[in-house]
């Protein structure tokens, strides 16, 4: 993508996360002025937890996307200040680790409401970051004392929290599952309130308006790339829940031709040419696309459906474990790490294996979360403490044009990926250290020139 300091997603992506930040000081403030002596100390430091995750992801993004940014912790101090700099990559994730640190002691063991932040929610999501920082100005290796707590938070959600990996993967992904024993922390949608309380994701996902019962579904040119297609095993079930195969069938979506009846979804093979079999050049999104009104208890509109956006689920936590006790080492056959990375797999109908490397767990990640927003973060982890091999990684994947048949056989979880030399036109794109950060947007370097300026530690005060 050619993304420059204008381009119009660029600064709204930027503004989102600084809304978050901004949100979160203000409720911060108001519960520390106003909340009266009526209200509980433990009710007031959930409260203040609850937006202190918020604003600690908020910046994990911004730190990620952009580099260094500046660490805004009180909004009134923008008011006076027009020379904001900003903050060292370092100084933002201390910023990070000491909001979740704050949201792992203040928050309940138990939601107080279907839905709401826990404190395993707070220590899961701080493993994460751990292993995230444990690269940030290292050289080639982690920082282990950083992988050490990334394991321990992660063991501590894994032996107390009472999540546990729901049996079938597919199974994630349908509404009716919302909020289930493996979701930590989810976003929350409603279908019928006011715009933007719902998720709309299906409607850019979906590959047509036969699926979802209303004029959207506009995912028709959105598809797998070959280079995560060609990262499943046979067997894995996580592809027909992730991707949309032709010919597969899908016994929990209706679709309804124009001018036909309902019927199961059979995912349709559109194209033909005179010396082949039929074939899609596509292999559409199926994750988030939860189908019809019919297939919902009537809980989907135009652009609108209510599943959950995961955030934080307990199959994240497993692989985080698993790459942190792996660490620096080339391979690890540890005992519980093996136990966690082949729950995932094997839930995933996989083999389970006797021994891992980061190829192996990195692997594993980008297919067990395939579409659900995580890839691009796998990258900015590795390239903290190994660059070259992220951009090395990056610019070998092709994201070209490929022709895919479905295979003769009536079995609709078998296919098969054919790329004649006439019609495959392989794309790749060279990443480097001039491409991997996001630009800054240009009216935040208009209102604050300082920004220009290399980035300074953030002041913690004492």
């Amino acid at each position: 993508m050619n993304t420059t300091g204008l381009t119009a997603e660029n600064g709204a992506s930027w503004r989102s996360f600084y809304n978050i930040v901004g949100q979160s000081n203000t409720l911060i403030k108001n519960i520390e002025q106003f909340a009266g002596e009526n209200v509980p100390a433990n009710i007031k430091q959930y409260a203040i937890a609850e937006a202190r995750f918020m604003r600690g992801l908020a910046y994990s993004y911004l730190v990620q996307n952009w580099g260094p940014v500046p660490v805004i912790e009180d909004n009134s101090t923008l008011l006076q200040d027009t020379s904001i700099a900003r903050n060292t990559i370092p100084s933002v994730w201390e910023f990070i680790m000491r909001d979740l640190r704050f949201a792992v002691q203040h928050m309940p063991e138990t939601a107080p409401q279907e839905g709401r932040l826990t404190k395993w929610a707070a220590e899961g999501m701080l493993a994460k970051m751990f292993l995230a920082r444990s690269g940030v100005g290292q050289s080639g290796s982690r920082n282990q004392a950083d992988l050490d707590s990334a394991a321990w938070y992660a063991k501590h959600v894994i032996d107390n929290s009472g999540a546990s990996l729901l049996p079938e993967y597919r199974d994630l992904f349908l509404m009716e599952n919302n909020n289930n024993p493996e979701s930590l922390f989810a976003l929350q949608w409603v279908y019928n309130g006011g715009w933007g309380t719902n998720n709309s994701v299906q409607a850019y996902l979906a590959y047509g308006s036969e699926i979802t019962g209303f004029g959207d579904g506009w995912g028709g040119d959105i598809g797998a790339s070959l280079y995560i297609l060609e990262k499943y095993e046979e067997a894995d079930k996580r592809r027909k829940a992730t991707f949309m195969l032709p010919a597969s069938h899908y016994s929990y979506i209706t679709q309804v031709p124009s001018g036909g009846e309902p019927q199961e979804l059979r995912v349709p093979v559109n194209s033909t040419d005179e010396e082949s079999r039929r074939y899609n050049s596509r292999v559409w999104v199926k994750k988030y696309v939860v189908g019809r009104p019919e297939d919902n208890d009537g809980k989907v509109q135009q652009q609108r459906t209510e599943i959950n956006t995961y955030m934080l689920r307990l199959a994240d936590v497993y692989l985080i474990y698993a790459e942190a006790v792996l660490g620096n080492n080339a391979s690890t056959s540890d005992g519980e790490a093996l136990q966690y990375y082949n729950a995932v797999r094997t839930r995933a109908g996989l083999d389970p294996k006797t021994s891992v490397t980061w190829e192996d767990i990195f692997n594993e990640r980008l297919l067990e979360f395939a579409m659900e927003g995580q890839a691009w973060y796998e990258f900015t982890r590795l390239h903290y403490y190994d660059p070259q091999k992220a951009y090395t990684i990056l610019s070998g994947q092709d994201r070209g044009f490929f022709r895919i048949y479905p295979d003769q056989i009536p079995d609709p979880n078998s296919w098969e990926i054919e790329i004649d030399e006439g019609s495959a036109q392989p794309r790749t794109y060279v990443v480097n250290a001039g491409n991997f950060y996001l630009p800054l947007p240009a009216t935040e370097l208009s209102r604050a020139p300082n920004l220009r300026k290399p980035p300074v530690p953030y002041d913690f005060g004492e």
